[in-house]
C-alpha cells in the first residue's frame, strides 16, 4: 500500500478468528505471523462463550487485546459462529477502514467470503490447520498452516536446524511438485540471461499455490529451500542501499546453455 506521499505503509488488517475450530494454543504464533503482513487494527474472535470447552480462551484474549463476540448456538449441528463472522466481515468491507482480512479458521464455509473480499480489492490471508479444505485455501491470497506456527515447534529450534541441514543434504525429500512449481516460476520472471529476482519468484509462487510456505518443508525461508534442490545458481547482488542485497536465481541448465 502506498500513501499520498508515495511512501510504503503497512496494510491495516482485520483479524477474524473462529473459536469453534481453532485451539487457543496457536494464538501467539498466529499474531506473530500476521505482523509479517501488516497491522491488525481489528481483532475479533467468535464463539459461544457459555460453552465450557472455550474457557481456555479467556486469559489469551485479555493478553492479546482480542475482542470476544458472543454468538449462541441456537440449533445443534448448525454453526451460527460462521454467520456472525461473515456479517461482520462484510460490515468492515463496506466501512472501508481496513486493507485486508485475516480469516483464522479451518472451515470451508468461508470460501465464498474470501472470494468476495478479494473481488473488492482486499487482501485475504487464511490461517488454519492442515485439515482445511482446498476450496478455502485457494480462495485466499495466501494461506498459512497453523502447525508450522506451533509454539512447541519453536522451542525445538535446534532440532529444526539439524533437520534442515539433513534435508539440504538430501534434496530428493522435496516433492517433485514443489521443484516443478519453483522451476516454472523462475522461468516466468527470468530475464534474457535466465536470472530471476527472488522477491518476484516468491510472489508468483504464492499466486499459483496460496498454501506454499518454505516452512512446510522444514526450511525457514525460500532461499535455503531452493538451494537444497541443487538445481539453481544463486547470486547475491549489492544494491544502491548500503546493507541491502538482492538475491537472484537461475536454473543451472540455463547457465550451461550459454
Amino acid at each position: 500500500m502506498t500513501d499520498t506521499k508515495g511512501e510504503i505503509s503497512e496494510l491495516r488488517l482485520a483479524v477474524l478468528i473462529d473459536a469453534d475450530n481453532i485451539p487457543y494454543s496457536y494464538i501467539k504464533g498466529i499474531l506473530s505471523e500476521i505482523a509479517r503482513y501488516g497491522t491488525p487494527t481489528v481483532k475479533r474472535i467468535y464463539g459461544d462463550w457459555t460453552r465450557p470447552d472455550l474457557s481456555g480462551w479467556k486469559k489469551v484474549l485479555l493478553e492479546n487485546a482480542i475482542s470476544p463476540i458472543q454468538q449462541y448456538s441456537y440449533t445443534t449441528g448448525k454453526n451460527s459462529t460462521d454467520s456472525a463472522m461473515i456479517i461482520d466481515a462484510m460490515d468492515l468491507l463496506y466501512e472501508n477502514n481496513v486493507d485486508g482480512f485475516c480469516i483464522v479458521s479451518s472451515d470451508s464455509d468461508f470460501t465464498r467470503l474470501s472470494t468476495r473480499l478479494r473481488e473488492s480489492g482486499k487482501k485475504v490471508y487464511g490461517l488454519g490447520e492442515k485439515k482445511t479444505p482446498v476450496p478455502f485455501i485457494v480462495a485466499c491470497d495466501k494461506f498459512i498452516y497453523l502447525e508450522i506456527l506451533d509454539s512447541d515447534h519453536k522451542k525445538e529450534s535446534d532440532k529444526d536446524k539439524k533437520a534442515e541441514k539433513s534435508t539440504k543434504e538430501k534434496s530428493n525429500v522435496l516433492p517433485k511438485s514443489v521443484i516443478k512449481l519453483i522451476s516454472s516460476s523462475v522461468n516466468d520472471v527470468a530475464d534474457e540471461d535466465g536470472w530471476a529476482f527472488l522477491g518476484e519468484i516468491g510472489n508468483i509462487i504464492v499466486k499459483k499455490e496460496p498454501s506454499f510456505d518454505a516452512r512446510n518443508y522444514g526450511y525457514s525461508k525460500l532461499t535455503p529451500l531452493i538451494e537444497a534442490t541443487g538445481l539453481f545458481d544463486i547470486d547475491t547482488r549489492e544494491t544502491s542501499n548500503k546493507g541491502i542485497k538482492h538475491i537472484y536465481i537461475r536454473s543451472k541448465m540455463s547457465g550451461r546453455a550459454e
